[in-house]
């Protein structure tokens, strides 16, 4: 699971529409929406701090939360969020009702470990990373944190697969028509060949050059 679950608290809101949306942040609030399980859309209002420090605090959309709201609790995942593009403060979150069996797609964070037992990389290769996050689907209970690349052993010119990457039972990638690519180990200007390493090192002193003749 991703970071632990936390409650917050909501009141219910009767109208709905811009105007409302509004008046609610003018409250020091952040208009927000419950959907999906089959049940009616259900507008609330979140206090403002609280939202702000879930955001921003890392691992929102990837954490369950539950959702008391005037009473009423509803556990729920959170699907998306808008901030104010000049303040960066949140105007509006949706979230997902998460029942028994509910199944979402969310992107997990990829963390790699042991770049120091990676011979290319310690040759001077660099770790090129082509995805940041991976799409999962997933039981909405068991989201992972992220996943890890294990580096151990990797070469210049190796590439890192899906296919490589232990995943939690109930776990999988929605991209499934490929074994795609997480990163590389790509050379660079400063390496050095290992041929060219070796030989530098067996070679003997260069002998000192002969006096000029005066």
């Amino acid at each position: 699971m991703s970071h632990e679950a936390y409650e917050l608290k909501a009141e219910a809101r009767e109208q709905v529409g811009k105007g409302s949306a509004r008046a609610v942040r003018r409250n020091g609030k952040v208009p927000a929406v419950i959907y999906g399980d089959k049940q009616p859309p259900l507008a609330i209002a979140l206090d403002y701090k609280d939202v702000f420090y879930k955001i921003h605090g890392g691992g929102f959309l990837t954490t369950i939360a539950t959702i008391d709201v005037d009473g009423k609790k509803i556990q729920v995942l959170p699907k998306d969020f808008q901030l104010d593009p000049v303040k960066d403060f949140p105007v509006h979150v949706d979230f997902l009702r998460v029942g028994k069996d509910t199944e979402v797609n969310v992107d997990v964070p990829v963390h790699f470990i042991n770049e120091e037992k990676s011979p290319g990389i310690k040759r001077g290769g660099v770790l090129n990373i082509v995805r940041h996050e991976v799409e999962f689907h997933c039981p909405a209970n068991a989201i992972p944190e992220f996943i890890t690349v294990d580096l151990t052993g990797a070469e210049i010119g190796d590439s890192i697969h899906i296919s490589a990457v232990a995943l939690p039972a109930g776990v999988k990638p929605v991209i499934s028509d490929r074994d795609f690519t997480i990163a590389t180990i790509a050379g660079s200007a400063a390496m050095k060949p290992e041929a060219e390493e070796t030989t530098e090192a067996e070679a003997p002193e260069a002998a000192a050059p002969a006096e000029e003749e005066k």
